[in-house]
């Protein structure tokens, strides 16, 4: 049974592919997504392997690492098992482009039920309730927001009628994810300890739409970003043939979330953990520290730039205590 757990929220600042393969569909790389819901994910291992390649570079404690995540390959992974588990890294906000505002960060009831389901699985307590469903063709947003047109809130292509009959819930959604979900911490007095992150604090809450899961789910499906890669012969600068492709990316200021969880690590006998790696809580600890308030690369494109998050850590909660106290 895990004993600790947290959460991992991931903002994405660059276009993000994290790639299945070749598709069937009219797109050649598309990302990956639930089977069920279609929605986009970034699989667990995919989460996985980047933090552990990032707490090996930052803090070069191998053993730390060992404990962590468990052996490399070919170096007694047989052993034992790692410490550290992730979930898959969901989504939780999707940038649409809006008529008013540029654009709003998007989401819906179905989504913000799984955060807090997961949320309490994780031990980790939400300020807010959720909404009641929007209608099919409305927008829940707060009041003084600045996606509404005149008398619509205008995404794509699309209209929906802008819903203030729950504004402070909305208002409240809002405010917890500009404090708790974008990069930035905050100080003991409740300053933000980096301000490169104000304007977007400042402007989420007035920028959030819940839609009803359909419309929200269409546009996860179908407003991505897709680009056009080519590779070209560096004699006559012309396309190689077969070399002509087509990537889906997740746009830049998407909101993804993943939780976190960790047992105390396991070792083979005869071994010895460090003084600060001996429980679940260590573990987590180790990885949120090393990495908390950090920018990394996920996903494919690495060398032309693409995939670059910053990760915002929750506070590490045990579950071995949240048990006992049930």
């Amino acid at each position: 049974m895990f004993e600790a757990a947290c959460l991992l929220h991931i903002y994405v600042e660059t276009p993000l592919h994290a790639g299945t393969g070749r598709g069937l569909g009219a797109v050649d790389l598309p990302i990956q997504r639930e089977r069920v819901t279609g929605y986009p994910i970034v699989q667990a291992s995919s989460v996985k392997g980047r933090l552990r390649a990032d707490c090996a570079v930052r803090s070069g404690d191998a053993s730390k690492i060992k404990a962590a995540f468990g052996p490399e390959p070919g170096e007694g992974a047989s052993e034992h098992a790692g410490a550290f588990s992730p979930g898959d890294a969901r989504i939780l906000l999707f940038p649409v482009r809006s008529l008013a505002g540029v654009f709003a960060w998007t989401t819906s009831v179905d989504v913000l039920a799984r955060l807090r389901r997961e949320a309490q699985m994780m031990g980790v307590g939400l300020s807010w309730s959720l909404p009641s469903p929007p209608a099919n063709d409305a927008a829940l947003v707060a009041e003084g927001n600045e996606v509404t047109a005149g008398d619509k809130v205008v995404l794509e292509e699309f209209s929906f009628s802008p819903d203030t009959s729950q504004s402070q819930t909305a208002g409240e959604i809002g405010d917890w994810l500009a404090t708790h979900a974008l990069p930035g911490r905050l100080d003991e007095q409740g300053r933000r300890v980096s301000d490169e992150y104000d304007y977007w604090v400042e402007k989420l809450p007035k920028r959030l739409a819940i839609l009803h899961e359909d419309a929200f789910r269409d546009f996860t499906q179908f407003a991505t970003e897709v680009v056009t890669r080519v590779r070209l012969k560096p004699d006559t600068k012309t396309v190689v043939g077969g070399a002509l492709w087509t990537e889906e990316h997740l746009p830049t200021d998407t909101l993804l979330y993943a939780p976190l969880a960790a047992t105390a690590p396991r070792l083979p006998k005869g071994s010895t953990l460090p003084d600060d790696m001996k429980t679940a809580q260590d573990v987590l600890t180790f990885v949120s520290r090393t990495l908390d308030l950090r920018r990394t690369q996920l996903g494919g494109g690495e060398t032309v730039g693409r995939g670059t998050v910053y990760l915002r850590f929750g506070e590490v909660q045990s579950l071995k205590e949240e048990r006992n106290d049930a």
